[in-house]
């Protein structure tokens, strides 16, 4: 029995925004202090908002510098982990939000689970911020734009593309091909 022809769908809404480090930096000098660990965090590592924002001091190993997204916490369910220590801004925001976390818990008389919070309450969105910050530089980005910039960063590094896979939980080559955006100065380099 022959099975009928199945059309093959192409996205339509594919988007091609990243970040380049002149932004980055403005971006992170209009937003509040407590969400820029939580932004550098991302513009590094690619992770999804909420894979970051849901991460808790339990989830760091500070001896081998490794924070880790458990199995089952992922949008395809598999665990990763990321040596931030490798990365001497990401290890310095991550020694910075240790402190901020630490002068938390003295303030208020209270464990502070989360590595990212104001003030010790969990940030859950850095939606507001973020708008706020992009209206003033007057650009239009989305922090999921992350995860194309932590791609196309990791692949400009050398970084072998099944090693840059799995750091930023890229399951599928053509997702990730998606994702690896090549610009005109990438051409010129090559």
């Amino acid at each position: 029995q022959a099975r009928p022809p199945f059309p093959t769908l192409v996205p339509k809404n594919v988007r091609t925004g990243f970040f380049e480090r002149a932004e980055l930096d403005a971006l992170l000098a209009e937003l509040p202090e407590h969400v820029r660990a939580a932004v550098t965090f991302m513009y590094w590592t690619g992770w999804r908002r909420n894979e970051v924002l849901s991460r808790q001091w339990q989830h760091v190993d500070p001896v081998i510098g490794v924070i880790r997204l458990e199995s089952g916490e992922t949008k395809n369910g598999r665990g990763r982990d990321f040596p931030y220590v490798q990365i001497p801004e990401l290890a310095t925001a991550m020694e910075a939000q240790r402190r901020y976390t630490d002068a938390a818990q003295r303030r208020t008389g209270q464990v502070v689970p989360w590595i990212f919070h104001k003030n010790g309450q969990r940030l859950r969105s850095i939606r507001n911020p973020w708008k706020k910050a992009c209206a003033r530089l007057g650009i239009t980005r989305i922090p999921h734009d992350f995860r194309r910039t932590a791609v196309r960063n990791l692949v400009r590094a050398s970084v072998s593309e099944k090693v840059a896979m799995e750091l930023t939980g890229h399951l599928t080559r053509s997702v990730f091909d998606r994702y690896n955006i090549t610009t005109d100065r990438d051409r010129r380099d090559a």
